[in-house]
């Protein structure tokens, strides 16, 4: 999702929650997928239930306030981050001990330190503007008409860059090698402002229907990255992001906002675990030889469509 959707959710009184276990299971699914996929969370986390209607649309509606659906996105996060920590525990393990060699020797002591630093000075904008802004946004934004916008917006941005980015032609496998270490290796080497307008990019996907992998990417395919490596940054940016995003909220689901759901919100989360596992397999495959243009196309049409239906 674009990252970084709820850091911040609204008090509300204590209220009789509903959250059905197949909608639980569905959005968790999706929840999964669409977090990684470059084609916005937040923006299908909107989108279907006012598309399906009915109870969905009044269970699973972002943007009311005291919303159970906000402790749902919570849970669900938690499982997204932990799923992005599993795949990449191995890159994870050696930054953890080249930041903590940094903080003992007070310098930068290799290429894994200097990644783990890069993260971090990445990650600041976004979680500052996040903590200012995301209540704001999402009350005035998380509604189905401008997310579906929005959603079109992001697909013509992928479009875009894609065809702009190195003629269009994503690098052939074989260009690159695909060892994890050779490709943390070429990550380290990122200057600091580079790294820190990768993350920026994040910003824009505070906004419903912008997608947090995509604007990053395309972000990094702008600074001259290739597709394999921008995608490998985005997906580690996307680890402390979406893990705060939850941990910041996660208990609330053991007060009032979590009451009559938390069974719901235990099964979407370990789908949307699963589901963020393979999802996080699949991209990292593709983007070695893949593109943006199938995401483009397809943010598109949905939005087109959703905006069709809806207005």
């Amino acid at each position: 999702m674009t990252t970084a959707v709820l850091a911040t959710a609204s008090a509300a009184p204590a209220a009789a929650h509903h959250l059905s276990w197949i909608e639980a299971a569905v959005v968790g699914i999706l929840q999964g997928v669409s977090e990684l996929f470059p084609v916005s969370s937040l923006g299908h986390a909107v989108l279907v239930p006012a598309l399906v209607g009915g109870t969905w649309a009044r269970d699973l509606d972002v943007s009311a306030p005291g919303s159970p659906y906000l402790a749902f996105i919570v849970g669900m996060h938690v499982a997204t981050a932990a799923a992005l920590l599993l795949f990449y525990r191995r890159d994870w393990a050696r930054i953890a001990v080249g930041l903590t060699s940094s903080v003992r020797h007070r310098r930068i002591t290799g290429p894994d330190a200097r990644l783990g630093w890069l993260l971090i000075a990445a990650t600041v904008p976004v979680g500052l503007v996040g903590l200012a802004l995301e209540h704001p946004l999402r009350t005035l934004l998380a509604r189905p008409v401008p997310t579906a916008v929005f959603l079109v917006l992001n697909g013509v941005v992928l479009f875009l860059v894609e065809r702009s980015a190195r003629g269009g032609v994503a690098a052939p496998a074989s260009a690159l090698s695909s060892s994890e270490l050779a490709t943390d290796r070429r990550l380290a080497a990122l200057s600091l402002r580079t790294a820190v307008l990768v993350g920026s990019a994040q910003i824009a996907a505070l906004a419903p229907g912008i997608s947090r992998s995509g604007v990053t990417m395309v972000a990094g395919l702008r600074a001259g990255l290739r597709h394999q490596d921008t995608a490998r940054f985005s997906f580690l940016l996307a680890t402390p992001v979406i893990a705060a995003a939850g941990l910041l909220k996660l208990p609330e689901l053991f007060g009032p906002m979590g009451d009559g759901i938390r069974g719901q919100v235990l099964l979407g989360s370990v789908l949307a675990g699963i589901s963020a596992y393979v999802a996080v397999r699949f991209l990292d495959r593709w983007f070695a030889h893949g593109s943006l243009r199938l995401y483009a196309i397809y943010c598109v049409v949905a939005g087109l469509v959703s905006l069709a239906l809806l207005v």
